[in-house]
């Protein structure tokens, strides 16, 4: 009995625990997000309002259009792709925010692959 009242406890404390979510306050602004691909790593840096997104990847800037589902998913797609593989759309999802970063989760819209990844933002302004 002892040992069932353990869990319960320990389940109550943890069950509850919601992680931060304060997507809103990343709608808008500069970030960094770093990659490893191979050895090395790679940072691109955007900047993004509420319906178009910037970014800077090995000195060009790329724009895509982005259409917001609720506050803390939204669909990337680029404006002028070059190839197939740019033509198809990307789900973003926030997962967590801390501070002045947030936990991201993306993948090609349809396909059941998703990644993961951390972006921190520069400014507060787009």
């Amino acid at each position: 009995m002892r040992q069932l009242l353990s869990l319960f406890c320990l389940f109550s404390l943890f069950g509850c625990y919601e992680p931060e979510r304060n997507c809103q306050a990343f709608k808008t602004g500069t970030f960094e997000f770093e990659a490893v691909v191979g050895t090395e790593v790679l940072t691109t840096r955007f900047v993004r309002n509420d319906s178009i997104e910037i970014d800077y990847f090995r000195g060009k800037a790329d724009t895509s259009t982005i259409r917001w589902i609720n506050d803390c998913e939204y669909i990337v797609k680029k404006k002028d792709p070059i190839n197939r593989a740019e033509e198809k759309a990307i789900h973003m999802k926030i997962l967590t925010t801390d501070g002045n970063s947030y936990t991201f989760e993306y993948s090609v819209v349809g396909e059941p692959r998703k990644e993961k990844g951390t972006a921190n933002k520069l400014s507060p302004e787009a």
